[in-house]
C-alpha cells in the first residue's frame, strides 16, 4: 500500500484546505520544491501534487511549480486540478509529470473520459471526490448529479480504469480519521483499486486502511498530518 505525500498548492505556495473549502485554508511555511526534496528523503515513492487555483479555475496554474518539483525530485510525480483538456494533460506529461489526475471533466463528458484513458494510458488517473455518495466538481463546489459507486462503474466498465484516487471531501483536510466503510463498499461492489485521500492523522488510521488492502485498497495520499508534524511519514510507510 503507497503513501503518497500531498502537495497542495495555491499561487505557488504550500497549503492545505479543509473540506476542500478555500475560505478554510491552512497555509505552510515549507516551499513546496523544498517539501518534496523533504518527502522524497523520508522515503516517498510517489508525490501527489493539486493544484488548487486550477481546480476553481477549471485549467491549471501552477504548472510552473509542478515542474520544479518534478526537476527538484527523482521520484515519480502526480498533479491534478483544473485538467479539462487533452492539450493540458499533453503539456504536463511534456514537462515530466508521470500521471494526470482527471475529475470534474470526466464526470461531465464520459468521451472525454475515454479519449483520455485511450491517448494517455495510465499517464492519466480518474479522481472520484464525493460528498454523501454524491460527487462533487468544479473545485469540489459543485454537485456533479453523479453517484460515486455509479461513475466509477463506467469508468472500468467504459475507459478500462483499473485504479482511481477516491476523497472522501467531508474528512478532507479534518484530521478525523479515513472512510473505511465507504471505501471498503465500494470495493466489495467493483473489482478496482483505490487510492485513499482524506482523513489521515495518525499512523493508526494507516493501519486501519491497510486491513482492507487486500480488497484493493493501494494507496493513502497524506496531506495536512505530514505538514502538522501529527504523523511521520516514515512511520507512515512502514505502516503501509
Amino acid at each position: 500500500m503507497r503513501i503518497y505525500p500531498a502537495i497542495d498548492l495555491i499561487g505557488g505556495k504550500t497549503v492545505r484546505l479543509e473540506q476542500g473549502r478555500y475560505d478554510k485554508q491552512l497555509s505552510y511555511d515549507i516551499d513546496p520544491v523544498e517539501a518534496a526534496k523533504k518527502w522524497e528523503f523520508m522515503g516517498a515513492e510517489f508525490l501527489h501534487i493539486v493544484d488548487l487555483d486550477g481546480a476553481k479555475a477549471g485549467k491549471p496554474m501552477n504548472l510552473a511549480v509542478a515542474e520544479e518539483i518534478v526537476k527538484a525530485a527523482n521520484i515519480p510525480v502526480e498533479i491534478g486540478g483544473g485538467y479539462r483538456t487533452i492539450e493540458d494533460i499533453q503539456m504536463a506529461l511534456h514537462k515530466g509529470v508521470r500521471r494526470v489526475i482527471v475529475g470534474s471533466k470526466a464526470f461531465e463528458d464520459k468521451s472525454f473520459a475515454k479519449e483520455c484513458a485511450e491517448t494517455f494510458g495510465d499517464g492519466v488517473i480518474f479522481s472520484v471526490d464525493a460528498k454523501n455518495g454524491q460527487i462533487m466538481s468544479g473545485g469540489w463546489e459543485l454537485d456533479s448529479g453523479c453517484d460515486d459507486v455509479g461513475m466509477i462503474e463506467v469508468f472500468v466498465s467504459e475507459c478500462g480504469a483499473k485504479e482511481i484516487i477516491y476523497t472522501d471531501i467531508q474528512k478532507d483536510g479534518m484530521l478525523t480519521g479515513p472512510s473505511t466503510g465507504v471505501l471498503e463498499n465500494i470495493l466489495d461492489k467493483i473489482d478496482i483499486k483505490i487510492i485513499s485521500a482524506g482523513g489521515i492523522k495518525t499512523v493508526d488510521h494507516v493501519k486501519e486502511l491497510k486491513k482492507i488492502e487486500a480488497k484493493g485498497l493501494s494507496g493513502v495520499i497524506i496531506g495536512r498530518a505530514l505538514y502538522d508534524g501529527t504523523i511521520d511519514l516514515k512511520e507512515a510507510i512502514d505502516a503501509g
